[in-house]
């Protein structure tokens, strides 16, 4: 996608980073921001802002993600904390908010924290589970994720690697590709690359995920339109099926279930022209 700039800030001594491209500060439809899944970053959704070529859209990094500073996670309410931190920022209120998994559910936090940041959100497969997943906030054990590969010769290296490997090789071949080629840095050490989302970060955020038991009065408070989009049920620890409670919409005030059990919880990265769909025809634009 060409035109789009790499931008920074800090937030005490974490430096957060989103991608937008230039020239749309002044448009005069609502900003998008886009907040991606764990493990991921802002650019994995190009194809799917591509669609909305005349809209300023912040892609954002999260932190311990892409581009952004900051390491192990033990609240996901500091995500939302960050959201908000870079809207302020940005000059951005009143956006649409268009959030993956752990994303989601930061953009449902950060919107019940500061209402005037959103007017609309569409959450595909937020990661809320039913309430009594939160009942021992305690961290979770070793995840593994904390042994995944992180350093690689080259891009392409990753490519070859993980192309053909599960859940990767359901993913649209360019979402996989711009996965790995902006979700790499270069190491310390100046020779090769290692993954932008440290294997211990990606595995923090797991093992911390029943630290927003709060998300539920959070969700009640939300009082714009939230679209929740579903993907086909989990079977035990698949990543692929929907963590995601399925009466979450009934608890926000002007939320709306869509259930598809056509896609996984990969639905974005499987299908983004069909996640842009959703999204275009939520907001009246399609």
């Amino acid at each position: 996608m060409s035109g789009v700039e790499l931008r920074k800030m800090n937030v005490g001594d974490c430096e957060l980073a989103w991608w937008e491209r230039a020239g749309l500060e002044a448009s005069d439809a609502p900003p998008l921001v886009v907040a991606h899944a764990t493990g991921f970053h802002g650019r994995c959704y190009d194809p799917i802002v591509e669609h909305f070529a005349e809209t300023r859209v912040l892609q954002l990094d999260m932190r311990g993600h892409g581009r952004s500073g900051g390491g192990p996670i033990s609240d996901w309410r500091v995500f939302a904390g960050d959201i908000a931190a870079v809207l302020d920022t940005s000059g951005v209120s009143g956006a649409v908010g268009v959030g993956h998994s752990m994303g989601a559910h930061s953009l449902l936090q950060a919107a019940a924290q500061r209402p005037d940041l959103f007017t609309r959100l569409v959450l595909f497969d937020p990661v809320i589970l039913a309430p009594d997943y939160y009942a021992d906030p305690s961290p979770m054990g070793e995840h593994p994720t904390a042994r995944r590969k992180a350093d690689f010769e080259s891009v392409e290296q990753m490519i070859e690697r993980f192309g053909d490997r599960d859940p990767y090789d359901i993913f649209d071949r360019r979402v996989f590709e711009l996965y790995c080629r902006f979700g790499l840095v270069p190491k310390d050490s100046g020779e090769g690359l290692t993954l932008a989302c440290a294997p211990q970060t990606e595995a923090s955020i797991y093992q911390s995920s029943r630290s927003n038991g709060a998300i539920f009065d959070a969700a009640r408070k939300v009082d714009i339109p939230v679209l929740v989009v579903r993907a086909q049920q989990r079977d035990g620890m698949d990543f692929k099926g929907s963590p995601t409670w399925p009466e979450l919409a009934s608890i926000i005030p002007d939320g709306t279930d869509l259930h598809r059990p056509d896609m996984t919880h990969f639905h974005p990265f499987q299908d983004p022209a069909d996640a842009a769909r959703i999204v275009s025809e939520y907001l009246g634009t399609s």
